[in-house]
């Protein structure tokens, strides 16, 4: 046999990349800014490092034959192994199959992160859904002329063959609304028109995870009045000139010990404030240039984020109810009736956005474009749902810890030959010992009550949308006719 003959090279079975294939594609000169620094690297900061760290795992977990049904699917044009973040769902069963992703990341990081890596493609498939409507329309500016439909599928295709994170960032900075110049100055739009492209400046923000991914995919509120040159959908790579990004204030606790905080311990999404400076948009990276009706259809590309959103909240309610189980079985309280209807409580929210979820995927419909949408009232009223209870189900499950939230003891303590085995022969729980019971209370400690808890708490607020909003989208939305006919006939009214 011939040894100096090489071997052919192996057929390629999948489009995905590995933990460490991600994190190196983030060392990209992106500009980020912590505590008034900027970074070298966006790794340099533990808090962002850490979190990069649980995003590089899920990327792993792509070849893991444990997860890989969940996060995979075999792509019918290319018969490639591609990331379900990017699967297009055109029947209900790929909505199903598209929603075990979602609870897998809502899993992966305790439903903590707002918009983990599989939210932004759903924008894109947003999008995607409503093709033949953005095939009719063209650009206002002469001098660039993108052709909309052919840039959202080859985007769509792109981020599928190069498994590919995104971050999205939909609203502007928070400033005097009182202002008309104020809101200009942030109001993301096109400063210069070229022919291959366009120049933006202006702001968004709460780019929840930027930092930490691969695009940024933007687009503006529409409002009535809103100028063509602001009226702009699309998506660049985070480390195109121009794009700086300055990072909140980080809330987690990387470095500690995972017995001490088991969440917090392994980092955050942080939310960035993104500011364009002149940053050049290709022309083939722009789905919507100057139409202001295209703005009009924000709601409906939304729907599959805001289902998203309503899936991880459905299994973030379900560790709740996991922590409160544990807590009435290590504290020994699980017969006191009183005890018994806190849990269900717990158990009520849990199943209620359940319920919620797999109604909206059961009346999902195509739309134009050929994509199954859920049911967009029922995603509404579930996101109402949550966000009206999600305080109170906060507050039950701290009741139930009692004491235990308050007086933690971290593995130091426990581990101290002095104060050790006091701490063991005081707090032990039922069948379990102190420093097991400990784990459980440090667990729910970071869930509800650190100081990333109360972020998370408050990104849920924000990023279902306000209570008043989304009541003013079920009445805009919901269909009201049928029901009123139906009781002016059974009122006998003419």
């Amino acid at each position: 046999m011939d040894s100096t003959k090489t071997q052919a090279p192996q057929k390629r079975t999948h489009a995905l990349r590995t933990g460490a294939e991600f994190k190196a594609s983030l060392d990209d000169g992106r500009r980020v800014w912590v505590d008034g620094k900027l970074l070298r690297k966006v790794t340099d900061n533990p808090g962002l490092a850490a979190g990069i760290d649980l995003l590089s795992e899920m990327f792993d977990d792509q070849f893991d034959p444990a997860h890989a049904d969940d996060l995979t699917v075999l792509d019918p044009q290319s018969g490639l192994r591609t990331s379900r973040a990017w699967q297009v769902p055109r029947t209900r069963e790929d909505l199903t199959q598209r929603r075990r992703m979602i609870e897998y990341t809502s899993r992966k990081t305790c439903g903590t992160f707002g918009r983990p890596p599989d939210l932004a493609p759903t924008f894109a498939v947003g999008l995607l859904a409503y093709l033949p409507v953005f095939k009719t329309r063209k650009s206002a500016f002469d001098g660039c002329q993108p052709d909309f439909a052919e840039n959202i599928e080859r985007y769509v295709e792109t981020g599928r063959m190069a498994n590919l994170t995104g971050a999205e960032s939909l609203t502007g900075p928070q400033n005097d609304r009182s202002s008309g110049y104020a809101t200009a100055a942030s109001l993301l739009k096109v400063v210069g028109v070229e022919r291959n492209g366009v120049r933006l400046s202006g702001a968004k923000s709460v780019g929840s995870i930027a930092a930490q991914s691969n695009e940024i995919f933007f687009t503006n509120l529409g409002y009535p009045g809103t100028p063509p040159e602001a009226c702009i959908w699309g998506s660049v790579p985070i480390a195109t000139d121009g794009i700086h990004m300055i990072s909140r204030e980080t809330l987690s606790t990387p470095g500690a010990d995972r017995f001490d905080h088991p969440i917090t311990s392994r980092g955050e999404e942080a939310d960035q404030l993104v500011i364009f400076d002149n940053v050049f948009v290709p022309t083939e990276r722009i789905f919507n240039l100057g139409d202001p009706s295209l703005l009009a259809y924000y709601a409906p590309v939304c729907s599959w984020a805001h289902w998203h959103v309503l899936t991880r909240l459905a299994v973030k309610a379900e560790i709740f109810v996991g922590c409160g189980h544990l807590v009435l079985d290590i504290l020994g309280i699980g017969k006191i009736p009183a005890v018994q209807a806190m849990l269900a409580e717990l158990i009520e929210y849990a199943q209620t956005l359940r319920a919620f979820v797999y109604a909206a995927e059961a009346q999902a419909k195509p739309t134009e474009g050929e994509v199954m949408a859920p049911d967009v009232c029922l995603i509404t009223a579930g996101r109402l749902y949550s966000i009206k209870n999600y305080p109170h189900v906060i507050h039950t499950l701290q009741e139930l810890c009692g004491q235990g939230l308050v007086m933690r003891f971290g593995k130091a303590a426990f581990e101290n030959p002095e104060i050790g085995p006091r701490l063991a022969q005081l707090l032990p729980g039922h069948n379990v010992s102190g420093a097991v019971k400990e784990q459980l209370m440090n667990f729910i400690w970071d869930l509800t009550s650190s100081s990333l808890a109360g972020r998370v708490a408050l990104f849920e607020n924000v990023n279902s949308s306000p209570a008043p909003r989304l009541r003013e989208r079920l009445f805009n939305e919901y269909g009201r006719e049928d029901l009123a006919k139906m009781v002016r006939g059974m009122a006998g009214m003419p």
